[in-house]
């Protein structure tokens, strides 16, 4: 397929405006980039988004986290403190579809970039407002970062061995990219309704309640009978066998047998189908009567084997099974060779970068990345030149005042 035969994005004409730093806004902004809407991000003048300044540093200063993240973006600088970076930053939005900030409650406002000013200029406006305990009630003015979210939404106290210490659910960082996930949706569900309407609208998203969503019965099993879950390590006390396990090598696999159906291929492929009787361990509530001696026969099978005989094994009877991978599994499996999940960019320097490809995947206008996280203010004359009429001579004035 030639370029001039490739579909049109189906975010394309969409203008997104990035005010945001760190992971959760800008992640919205990344992904509506990836399939098609133009993005620009807004950045302040002294050193840009602190982002730029997590993870591993390369050589040009920025690090390969902004690289991967801040990918298919153009970078503006702009201070909006200042009356005439908020004026810039007003016909921006003026030209713009989508807003997205992850200020505490009431730092627009006190720039004079509420909502209320917003809407006026652009009654057609989609603004995305994401912070650690969203515009209402009587903690929204606390910072919050996914840390925080984790330890107030739940998901904290789950994360652990029983009886140890509350330890870091997977990554630091989930709360910032499952809010941004809501946020996609919610921007794609605005600009839906202003097809069908014309109207804008605001979107509160807080990092707590994104994690809180996910929390499967956590809450109605509280409601209903006062059931307070705690850490329960490599297994789950909600089916068994389900959990972690090691193998004679030292390696761990993940095992789900949590369906009726599930057990009793297990049992076959252990030999011992007389364990998925109905006078046995058949059924899920007879497993769970039985935990720890269901626990232990299939701890011990597992341990017989070494990680890959016993995942062939697994395979062979359709038993749902996966290496816990580290990142360097990850590199060299072929699964995700073969669907191109890792992907290779050269940035902004022309060095090469390897990064997680688009999700999700869409059979006529897949989404794409047409470049890394962009230099600090790369676009700035370009942007506001084109969309704010600023000649040469308004940008030096304009960067002697430290407005850019």
């Amino acid at each position: 397929m030639s370029k001039t035969d490739e579909p049109v994005a189906p975010l394309a004409g969409i203008r997104v405006l990035d005010l945001a730093t760190f992971i959760a806004a800008p992640f919205v902004a990344t992904t509506l980039g990836e399939f098609g809407a133009e993005v620009i991000k807004v950045e302040r003048p002294d050193g840009g988004d602190p982002w730029r300044r997590y993870g591993t540093p390369k050589d040009d200063g920025d690090t390969l986290a902004w690289k991967s993240e801040a990918r298919n973006k153009r970078s503006v600088t702009l201070n909006l403190r200042t009356p005439e970076g908020a004026e810039l930053l007003k016909k921006l939005v003026s030209k713009s579809d989508v807003v997205c900030e992850n200020f505490r409650p009431g730092t627009l406002e006190k720039w004079g970039l509420g909502w209320d000013v917003l809407h006026e200029i652009n009654p057609h406006l989609i603004l995305l407002r994401i912070s650690g305990y969203g515009q209402t009630g009587p903690y929204r003015d606390r910072p919050g970062f996914a840390r925080i979210a984790h330890a107030f939404a739940g998901l904290t106290h789950l994360a652990g061995m029983p009886g140890g210490p509350p330890v870091t659910p997977g990554s630091t960082s989930l709360a910032d990219y499952t809010t941004g996930l809501y946020g996609t949706i919610a921007v794609l569900l605005a600009l839906r309704h202003r097809d069908m309407t014309g109207q804008g609208q605001v979107i509160d998203l807080s990092l707590y309640e994104s994690i809180f969503r996910v929390l499967d019965e956590l809450a109605p099993a509280y409601a209903e009978a006062g059931i307070i879950r705690g850490r329960e390590g490599t297994k789950t006390l909600n089916a068994v066998p389900h959990g972690h396990y090691q193998t004679s090598d030292g390696k761990w696999i993940a095992l789900s047998g949590t369906s009726d159906t599930m057990f009793a291929r297990l049992c076959d492929m252990m030999e011992r189908p007389e364990l998925a009787a109905s006078d046995m361990y058949g059924e899920v509530s007879q497993r769970l009567q039985h935990y720890d001696e269901v626990d232990t026969i299939m701890s011990d099978y597992i341990k017989s084997f070494s990680r890959d005989d016993f995942l062939a094994r697994c395979v062979e009877f359709e038993v749902p099974a996966a290496p816990v991978n580290t990142i360097a599994d990850i590199f060299s499996d072929p699964h995700f060779k073969a669907r191109g999940t890792l992907t290779e960019v050269k940035d902004w320097t022309g060095n090469p970068v390897t990064m997680p490809d688009v999700v999700p995947r869409l059979s006529e206008t897949p989404g794409r990345i047409t470049s890394t996280g962009p230099e600090l203010g790369e676009g700035t004359e370009a942007i506001l030149g084109e969309l704010c009429g600023l000649s040469q001579a308004d940008f030096a004035k304009l960067k002697e005042q430290g407005v850019v």
